[in-house]
């Protein structure tokens, strides 16, 4: 009878699959935020949530272990100094998943991954007001009322004769 594996292969080989989510950890242990397609960010929280069980131990031997997986001394420091430290006395679920909408090229479902304890708030920025419609569109009828009352004001504003130029200076023969 059939049993059901329970990874995702992602349309990848064995070899190509690990080599994707070593990345993907990478980038999530280094950025602390990732967006990705929702089946690689499921897999990856399998992987990270278990490299970081391993980190909280913080020997010698787990370093090694995780640089099996992880292959990049930069993102192995990170996890030991700032990660561990930050994560030190949660149980697990070091990591989050958030759906968004699909990719518009293709449809595919996509996430964002984040580690929990270093997510931030979106910044609240205020929306701008809305500009008139008549400073938005070109011909409106506003514009060109304002534009009427605009052209008579500077039509009265005398215009000053233009300055002759001066002269210009008068090179004098160099004798040779």
């Amino acid at each position: 009878m059939r049993k059901v594996k329970p990874a995702r292969k992602l349309g990848r080989t064995a070899a190509h699959r690990k080599a994707t989510l070593s990345s993907l950890s990478t980038q999530l242990i280094l950025h602390k935020r990732i967006e990705t397609t929702e089946a690689k960010a499921k897999e990856t929280r399998k992987v990270v949530e278990k490299i970081i069980t391993k980190a909280r131990k913080g020997t010698v031997h787990a370093q090694r272990e995780i640089f099996k997986n992880i292959r990049d001394k930069e993102a192995i420091k990170t996890l030991f100094e700032e990660i561990v430290g930050k994560v030190g006395s949660r149980n697990g679920g070091y990591t989050r998943v958030i759906k968004l909408c699909p990719r518009f090229g293709d449809a595919a479902k996509m996430a964002v991954i984040e580690l929990v304890d270093f997510a931030e708030a979106p910044a609240a920025t205020p929306k701008a007001a809305k500009q008139d419609r008549s400073k938005r569109v070109k011909g409106s009828k506003k514009t060109e009322a304002s534009a009427a009352k605009a052209t008579p004001a500077a039509a009265v504003a005398p215009e000053l004769p233009a300055e002759p130029e001066a002269p210009a200076a008068e090179a004098t023969p160099t004798e040779e």
